[in-house]
């Protein structure tokens, strides 16, 4: 196993490497550059940029450079000294931009996740247990209801409610009071009561997609000789159904949670957008609309790596619920 997580560790360093220069060039090389949206922006206001004004920013920027060197000049301060280059759009350095609001997805992610994992699992296993029941009806509608409805939509539809129904501040993880507030435990609270709204919104998609995914697998292993063979020994349902059949069903849900982290990091854009979340997805999009390059290649050398993780994990929980990937990694 050792091994093996070893090398595909070294297989990613070139990966990686490809993917930083392809997405940094994918960024730059397309006409234009942040000078010429903002020429384009003040243009519209009618405040015309000069020339040498405009000359003068790209140099300021270090845009007047070649892209390679330009390339060069921001992935070793990223690889050397964790600096990501200076974001155009705010004023910034791009870690001073990102990591505020890399949190605040982290957390909203992660509560999103687990349930997800709650909800979706125990009900796929019953849903298959229990196959043609009145509960699996429901359930099975419901999880293709929550396929159907965009979750933009669904965030709309949960705003109205909880704001007309039960008196809920939404929009945002918190109150206007304590948006810009420093971190205490009156934050942390109302970071909380705002928080279950869109963890559900961000939740339901996922949720009844796992349900159907845990319920085809676990169909598929129920009836299996090995499941028979148990049985016949005299051991215990629950106990069987949890030692063998759900857990070979999880393989391919395990195996399909290699984007996991991208997921968290991106946050929802189009969620965090319609409910004015302070996520990172908002700041990539609006990264990649004024071609603020260095926020916007930092985003996905970001999403690059976290891919690598989640795959290498995914790959580890693989191994160690199924012996037989194990012994073959051996």
């Amino acid at each position: 196993m050792g091994s093996f997580v070893l090398r595909r560790i070294l297989y990613a360093i070139p990966a990686l490497i490809a993917v930083s220069l392809i997405s940094f060039l994918v960024i730059a090389v397309p006409p234009g550059d942040y000078v010429d949206r903002l020429a384009e922006t003040n243009a519209a206001k009618g405040d015309i940029m000069p020339v040498a004004e405009q000359e003068a920013l790209r140099q300021a920027y270090g845009l007047d450079r070649p892209l390679m060197v330009q390339y060069w000049n921001w992935i070793s301060a990223v690889v050397v000294r964790g600096d990501f280059g200076y974001s155009f759009s705010y004023n910034l350095p791009v870690r001073d931009v990102i990591w505020p609001r890399l949190g605040l997805t982290v957390v909203l992610s992660v509560a999103s996740l687990l349930f997800i994992w709650i909800v979706a699992i125990p009900i796929g296993i019953y849903s298959a247990v229990r196959r043609y029941s009145a509960g699996d009806y429901v359930f099975t509608f419901l999880g293709f209801l929550g396929l159907a409805i965009p979750n933009f939509l669904l965030a709309l539809a949960a705003m109205y409610v909880a704001f007309a129904w039960f008196g809920q501040n939404v929009g945002g993880l918190f109150s206007p009071e304590f948006v810009e507030a420093p971190w205490s435990w009156a934050r942390v609270m109302d970071l909380l009561n705002h928080l279950w709204l869109p963890m559900i919104v961000l939740g339901t998609a996922g949720t009844a997609s796992v349900i159907r995914v845990i319920r085809a697998n676990l169909l598929d292993e129920l009836h299996k000789p090995y499941v028979t063979a148990a049985r016949a020994k005299g051991m215990g349902e629950f106990g069987l159904l949890m030692k063998y059949p759900v857990r070979h069903a999880l393989n391919p849900f395990v195996s399909g949670q290699n984007d996991i982290f991208v997921d968290i990091v991106s946050g929802g854009t189009i969620v965090a957008i319609v409910m004015g979340l302070q996520t990172t997805g908002p700041i990539l999009l609006e990264a990649l609309r004024t071609q603020d390059m260095y926020m916007a290649a930092s985003f996905i050398l970001m999403l690059s790596v976290l891919v690598v993780i989640g795959t290498l994990l995914s790959d580890v929980l693989l191994a160690w619920l199924d012996p037989r990937i194990r012994h073959q990694q051996g």
